[in-house]
This record gives C-alpha cells, sequence and structure tokens, in this order.
C-alpha cells in the first residue's frame, strides 16, 4: 500500500502542487548536501585521520559506487510497488549510514573503515531515493509543460544544496570536523516527513511483471529508443565527473595555494555553485515541453563549459579563475535540467522509474569517477586535469548534436 496522506478539500490545488514539488526538491537537495558537505571538509579529514588526498576521495567514490550498483533495482523496484514505498524507507536508511559514519569519526581511534561502511550505507539509501523522483514527477504532472517546470526546480534544489554544502560544511567542521555526517539523518528526516505529509502518488494497479518479461521489456526499450538515450545518459554522466573533479580541484587549490579554508573557501566554492543553480532554475523555465530547445540548451551548456575550463590554466588571478569556474558551472547548470526533461517527456510513464535508473547510474559514475581523477592528474598541475575536463564537456555536446534528434520524437512541441 501507498504511504499517502490527502491534503484537506479546501486547500486549492496550485497550493498542494507547492508543496507537493517542496517535498520533491527537498530529496535531491538532502542527498547533495550527504555529499558535496564533505568537499570542503576532505583536506580537514585528510589531516585529521592521517589519509592521503586518494583515501579522502573514496569518502565520495564509494558513495557513488554502492548507489551506481542498486539504483537499477530501485527503479524496478519502484515500478512495481510504488515511489513512496522505495523513496521513504530509502531516505531513512541513507540517515542510518550517515549517523555511523559520524559516530566512528567520533568515538573511534581508527575510524576510516567504519567511516566507508557508512558511506556505503548512505549510497544505499541514495540509489533509493532522487532517482526515484524523476518518474514520481511523471507520475504526478501528466501535463508536459508542468513537468519540465517541477524539473527544473528539482534540478535547482539540487544544485541549491551544491551551492549550501561547502557553506554548510565548512560551518559545521569549524565546530567539530565530523559534524557534518551527524547533520545528515536530521535533514533526511525532515524529508521524508514532507514526503509522508505532501505528496500523494497515483494509485498503482498494475501486477509485478516477472523478471524475465522485465528485462525483455528494458531491451525493448533500447531498440526503441537507443540512440538518443545512450547520448543522454553519457552527457549526464560526463556532467557529473567534470563538475565533481572542478570542485574536488578547486577546493584543494584554494586551500594549497592561496591559503583560503574554512568558511572563507566554503564561501568561494558557493560562487560557481551559485551560477550553477541560477542556470539550472533559468533554464528548466525556459525549455518548457519544446525537446529541441533541450537538445539545443544540452549543447550550448556543454560548449560553455568547455570553453571556460580550457581558459582556466591560462590565467593565474583568483578573480579569474572564480569567473572561468562560474561560467563552467552555468554551462553544466543549463544542460542538467534539459537532460531531465528529455529523458522524463520521452519515455512512457510505466517505463520511466527503470529509464531514470539507468540515467541516475550513469550520473553516479561520474560522481565517483571525478574526485579520484583529480586527485590523481592535479599532481601535475592544473592544465591536464583541466584541459582534460574541458575535452569531457566538449564530447558531451558533440554527443548531443550526433545522437538526440527530437525533431523526430513524438510528443512536445519542436
Amino acid at each position: 500500500m501507498e504511504w499517502t496522506v490527502r491534503l484537506p478539500k479546501q486547500a486549492g490545488k496550485r497550493v498542494r502542487r507547492g508543496w507537493a514539488v517542496a517535498a520533491l526538491a527537498s530529496i535531491p537537495l538532502v542527498m547533495t548536501l550527504g555529499n558535496s558537505m564533505l568537499i570542503p571538509v576532505l583536506p580537514v579529514m585528510e589531516r585529521e585521520l592521517g589519509i592521503t588526498p586518494l583515501q579522502s576521495s573514496l569518502l565520495i567514490t564509494m558513495y557513488s559506487i554502492v548507489a551506481i550498483l542498486f539504483v537499477p533495482l530501485a527503479g524496478y523496484i519502484s515500478d512495481r510497488i510504488g515511489r513512496k514505498n522505495v523513496i521513504i524507507p530509502s531516505l531513512l536508511l541513507a540517515a542510518a549510514g550517515g549517523g555511523l559514519a559520524g559516530w566512528a569519526a567520533w568515538r573511534m581511534n581508527d575510524p576510516y573503515g567504519w567511516m566507508i561502511a557508512g558511506r556505503m550505507l548512505q549510497g544505499l539509501g541514495a540509489a533509493g531515493a532522487f532517482p526515484i523522483v524523476l518518474p514520481l514527477v511523471g507520475d504526478l504532472f501528466p501535463d508536459d509543460e508542468a513537468a519540465s517546470s517541477c524539473l527544473g526546480t528539482i534540478e535547482t534544489a539540487n544544485t541549491f544544496g551544491k551551492v549550501l554544502s561547502p557553506i554548510l560544511g565548512a560551518m559545521l567542521a569549524g565546530i567539530v570536523w565530523f559534524l557534518p555526517f551527524f547533520s545528515f539523518p536530521f535533514f533526511c528526516v525532515v524529508s521524508a516527513a514532507m514526503m509522508v505529509w505532501s505528496v500523494q502518488a497515483p494509485a498503482r494497479r498494475e501486477q509485478p511483471e516477472p523478471l524475465p518479461v522485465f528485462i525483455a521489456a528494458v531491451k525493448a526499450i533500447f531498440r526503441r529508443e537507443g540512440r538518443w538515450l545512450v547520448g543522454v545518459f553519457a552527457i549526464g554522466g560526463l556532467l557529473m565527473l567534470v563538475l565533481f573533479a572542478f570542485l574536488f580541484f578547486l577546493s584543494s587549490r584554494l586551500e594549497d595555494v592561496y591559503r583560503i579554508d574554512g568558511m572563507g573557501k566554503g564561501w568561494m566554492l558557493a560562487i560557481p555553485l551559485g551560477a550553477l543553480c541560477l542556470a539550472s532554475f533559468a533554464a528548466g523555465k525556459a525549455i518548457g515541453d519544446r525537446k529541441r530547445r533541450m537538445k539545443w540548451g544540452t549543447i550550448a551548456g556543454c560548449a560553455l563549459a568547455a570553453a571556460a575550463l580550457v581558459a582556466i590554466p591560462f590565467y593565474p588571478s583568483l578573480f579569474l579563475w572564480m569567473v572561468l569556474f562560474s561560467a563552467a558551472g552555468i554551462g553544466v547548470g543549463a544542460a542538467l535540467p534539459c537532460l531531465d526533461a528529455l529523458i522524463t517527456e520521452g519515455i512512457e510513464k510505466n517505463e520511466r522509474g527503470t529509464v531514470t535508473s539507468f540515467y541516475s547510474s550513469l550520473r553516479f559514475i561520474g560522481v565517483a569517477a571525478g574526485p579520484p581523477l583529480a586527485a590523481w592528474l592535479m599532481k601535475n598541475g592544473s592544465g591536464p586535469l583541466l584541459f582534460l575536463l574541458a575535452g569531457l564537456a566538449l564530447l558531451g555536446g558533440i554527443l548531443a548534436f550526433v545522437l538526440i534528434h527530437p525533431e523526430t520524437d513524438e510528443g512536445g512541441r519542436k
């Protein structure tokens, strides 16, 4: 049975929808806080725990690896037992993982292994949370333009979480370095409560399909839609890799080169992430249900990110660095809502959970690969890493141009 609470009959449709969107948007916000909040704290953890930059990056990577493995399973289950029945327990599981990591850091002499275990438990919870939000939006808002607007708000919440993360992470770590881990369970419980009270998911009447039938259906989806889906999946993974790699790089360089740490570093990291947040919000509003706009928004965003990143090694000025990193953030932020909308509006309702789970897995792969890639390449200076990231962003734009052809898709205005 779905976990639903009906709102009072006298509540207006607009008010109900507003609360539902707020509840949905709280999930990516919370999941982003649970991961990105650690980025400005990683150098502190290295000193406190006596670990290397590569080991500290694994606190981000292991979270994402577990999510990668379990997102498809969560999508499959959500198509059969209901989205909320997956999302709410997953939020509570992620809360438990954050609590375990924080407890280990607080009470144990050698906590690194248990912190990794807690982060893996968080990743398991994350697999059933944010990835399931995208198909739930399609279920709740059958009107394409309303769905695009909601997706823009959700992607904005995701990016706003990235803006808030370095500030909040640095502030909490300034009190006690492991406090960011303990804050995560609180955020998860609040988000779960909002879901219970504000979102009434549509009833699901169909019987669960046997696994062989499900596998055959997945193969049919990719035979029918494979060309553009592969493009969207690959671009989403590339952009998340680019984003988390340059955030890891910028966090380290601000501390090692410019001697900016603590809250100062948190505010500096918030600048490009704030630009990313505003771009996501604007893109979600601008694209509506026009699929050609989604394609060209993706291409333009990838091209802008590539141009900004390739220019950074030539300008040692911190001011110009922040301008160029902000431009890269705008590019990534403009592209992500376009990719979300292409998938949500291009796939049938009963297939969305499955398809978006694969998309989310590719995004998690990017998140997992970004920090260790940055830790490895930045030993040789900024040039090799930033040139590679620019090339990957440009590759994303090329894939969008070659593989995504919305003029041949059905549904939505062109």
